[in-house]
C-alpha cells in the first residue's frame, strides 16, 4: 500500500466540504422536526444507508465475515452508534442545532482519553493533556452559571445540551471499541454497515415504542432524507474512508473543529438561531482543545521543523537590545 500523502489542495477541499456537510446534519434535522421527528428520520437514513453500503459491498465482492470475530465488537458499536443518535434525536428537541453540533464534536477529546487508558501506543502528549483542559473548561463554562437544573422538563437547553455532550461521549466509545477490537483491522465498509445496522433496527423500535413515529411526506422532508441517506450516511462516510487511506490521518484530524464552526453559522443563518456571547465564549477553548487534541502530532511536527529551518539558516535569537528586521519578526 503507498504511503500517507501530506495534506495537498484537493484534500483541504474535500475535508471543508465533508465538515460543512456534517455541520447541516443538526441543522437539517431541526428544520424538519414539525413533520418528522428526528428519531425516525435518522432510522430511515441509516437503514436507507446500510442498504447503498450493502450493494457497494457486493458491486467490489465483499462480503460480511461473520468468522473473523468481529460480531461481538460489531454488535457493541451498532449499539453505541444508535445510542449517539438517539442522544442527538433527543437532544434536538430541547436545544438548538448549533449548541448541538458543538458538544457533539467533543468526542474527539473523550475518544483520546479512551484510547490513552487502552491503546499503550495512543498515550497523549504534554499539547494534548493541554487541549483536554481547555475543552474541558469550555465546556464548564458553557454549563455552570445557568439558574435551569439539568433535570428539567421538555424545552430546557441545559437539557439538551446534557444530552448532546453525552452524545459525544457515545461517539467517542464508539472509536474505542473500533480501534482497540478485531474491527481495526475489518475492512471500514463492514464496520460502517454495523453501525448503520445497529441504528436503524434500534432506533426504528424506539421511535415507535417513544410515539416518535409520525411521518408527514412533505418536499422538504423526502429532500432531507435524501440529504441525510445519500450525502450525510453514505458519500460522506466513503469519501472519509478515502481520505484516510490516502493522507496522514493527524492532518485530516485538524479540521475538526470546522463542523462545529460551520453548526454554529448554519444554524444562525438557516434557522435563525440567537448566538450567544456567552456561548461562543465558551465554544472557543472547546474548538481550541479539539485542534490541540487532533493535531498534535502535526503541531509538533510543524514546530521541530521551523525551529530545525531556523537554526540551520543561521538565524540567531536576539538580545532585548536588538531590534528585529521587519520581515521577519522574532517567534
Amino acid at each position: 500500500m503507498p504511503s500517507r500523502q501530506a495534506l495537498d489542495a484537493r484534500a483541504v477541499t474535500l475535508m471543508g466540504v465533508l465538515c460543512a456537510v456534517w455541520s447541516l446534519q443538526q441543522v437539517v434535522l431541526k428544520a424538519t422536526a414539525a413533520d418528522i421527528a428526528p428519531v425516525m428520520q435518522i432510522a430511515l437514513r441509516s437503514g436507507g444507508a446500510a442498504l447503498l453500503v450493502a450493494l457497494v459491498m457486493w458491486w467490489r465482492g465483499e462480503r460480511m465475515d461473520w468468522r473473523d470475530g468481529s460480531l461481538p465488537a460489531g454488535l457493541i458499536v451498532g449499539v453505541l452508534f444508535a445510542l449517539e443518535f438517539l442522544l442527538v434525536a433527543e437532544g434536538l428537541r430541547h436545544t438548538s442545532a448549533s449548541h448541538m453540533v458543538v458538544f457533539l464534536y467533543t468526542a474527539p477529546v473523550f475518544a483520546a482519553l479512551g484510547l490513552h487508558w487502552r491503546l499503550p501506543a495512543e498515550r497523549l502528549g504534554a499539547l494534548q493533556w493541554l487541549g483536554i483542559t481547555l475543552a474541558f473548561g469550555g465546556i464548564a463554562a458553557a454549563f455552570l452559571g445557568r439558574s435551569t437544573p439539568i433535570s428539567a422538563p421538555a424545552g430546557n437547553t441545559l437539557w439538551g445540551d446534557f444530552l448532546g455532550l453525552l452524545a459525544g461521549m457515545a461517539w467517542a466509545a464508539t472509536t474505542v471499541v473500533v480501534r482497540s477490537s478485531v474491527l481495526a483491522r475489518a475492512a471500514a465498509t463492514q464496520t460502517l454497515l454495523y453501525q448503520l445496522l445497529g441504528a436503524f433496527v434500534l432506533l426504528l423500535a424506539g421511535a415507535w415504542l417513544s410515539g416518535q413515529a409520525r411521518f408527514n411526506p412533505t418536499p422538504q422532508v423526502w429532500a432531507s432524507l435524501a440529504f441525510h441517506t445519500l450525502v450525510v450516511s453514505f458519500a460522506s462516510f466513503l469519501v472519509w474512508f478515502w481520505l484516510l487511506r490516502h493522507y496522514l490521518a493527524s492532518r485530516l484530524g485538524v479540521f475538526s473543529f470546522l463542523t462545529p464552526l460551520f453548526g454554529i453559522v448554519f444554524g444562525a443563518w438557516l434557522l435563525q438561531e440567537p448566538i450567544e456571547p456567552r456561548f461562543l465564549l465558551a465554544a472557543v477553548p472547546v474548538l481550541l482543545g479539539i485542534v490541540l487534541v487532533s493535531g498534535a502530532g502535526w503541531l509538533e511536527q510543524w514546530w521541530r521543523r521551523v525551529a530545525t529551518t531556523t537554526s540551520t539558516t543561521g538565524v540567531v535569537r536576539r538580545t532585548p537590545a536588538q531590534t528585529p528586521p521587519a520581515a521577519a519578526p522574532d517567534r
